[in-house]
């Protein structure tokens, strides 16, 4: 799914990113003018996720949310019919939404990654950030396990 997320909507990145969401952030682009923000859905046919009546109304596509808390967004976001379920080889930088690819087994890893040759990781082609299937990707399963179980999905 392409999503371009509102200013209100910020906290939902890391995750819809992690799922494989072509997700896109309007504080990232400088949107702060609703006319904007509809213009970039528009020209790039993505749908805009936001708390702003006005603005859901005004978009071609678009899933308006109610609460303010991540956890009831995302339980909102599924019960639209996102799919919430992580990626096995995720496409998408968690950080800036550029493109993933397999981290070279060969090549130099910051300090912060594991050995590639030991964990699967992958690296961000446009800022360089390393991604791999450790406590954070726990933490987002869990949080992702529990609003699929209260919405009453998988």
């Amino acid at each position: 799914m392409r999503l371009l997320l509102d200013l209100m909507c910020g906290g939902l990145r890391a995750y819809l990113r992690m799922c494989d969401h072509d997700t896109a952030y309007a504080g990232d682009r400088g949107l702060e003018a609703d006319d904007d923000l509809l213009a970039v859905a528009r020209e790039e046919d993505r749908t805009v996720v936001t708390r702003d009546v006005d603005v859901a109304a005004r978009a071609d596509e678009s899933i308006l949310l109610e609460s303010r808390d991540v956890e009831a967004q995302l339980a909102e976001l599924d019960a639209a019919g996102v799919d919430l379920t992580l990626a096995d080889d995720p496409d998408f930088c968690g950080r800036c939404n550029g493109p993933l690819e397999p981290a070279d087994p060969t090549g130099s890893t910051p300090e912060y990654a594991p050995d590639p040759t030991e964990v699967e990781t992958w690296v961000c082609r446009d800022c360089g950030q390393h991604f791999w299937r450790g406590s954070h990707w726990d933490r987002v399963a869990a949080t992702l396990s529990r609003v699929r179980n209260v919405d009453g999905g998988a």
